[in-house]
């Protein structure tokens, strides 16, 4: 699931996009299985001030461990957070209103602007206080509340 900036500007949030990518999976230990598959052809590794980055050693088991990895690959960094701020339930909580959207030829599961303006508000990072007047106007417009739960 696509989770940040990129979440909100899949739904055409009006904001500037970051460095990296965020992404909240579906913790079930096939999932990390395949995850962690991913990240070695990818040779993904743990960023670092060098742009490089640090080799790892993972599994599902290894992955799950943490709450959020902050990593690189050949494509760039990308961001993996198990637990996003204010969003406890994880994968789960954000497939609940989650939108698909098609990039070129791949279907990518967003999470709903809601969920992002409530991350962004229980995160209370100046970056994310930040854009926040920008989500509120976009999802004003269209039309939906920024309280689900």
């Amino acid at each position: 699931m696509v989770i940040g900036a990129f979440a909100a500007i899949a739904q055409r949030a009006p904001i500037a996009p970051t460095r990296e990518i965020d992404i909240t999976p579906d913790d079930d230990m096939e999932n990390l299985r395949k995850l962690s598959n991913a990240l070695t052809e990818l040779d993904a590794r743990v960023r670092a001030t060098d742009g490089v980055g640090i080799p790892f050693d993972h599994d599902a088991r290894s992955l799950r461990r943490a709450n959020t990895w902050n990593l690189v690959c050949r494509y760039g960094e990308f961001d993996i957070a198990f637990r996003p701020a204010g969003i406890e339930g994880g994968y789960r909580e954000l497939a609940e209103q989650a939108h698909v959207v098609r990039v070129e030829e791949v279907e990518v599961n967003v999470a709903d602007l809601a969920d992002m303006i409530r991350s962004k508000e229980a995160a209370g990072r100046p970056k994310d206080l930040q854009v926040l007047p920008a989500l509120y106007r976009r999802q004003a417009e269209r039309g939906s509340s920024s309280t689900k739960r």
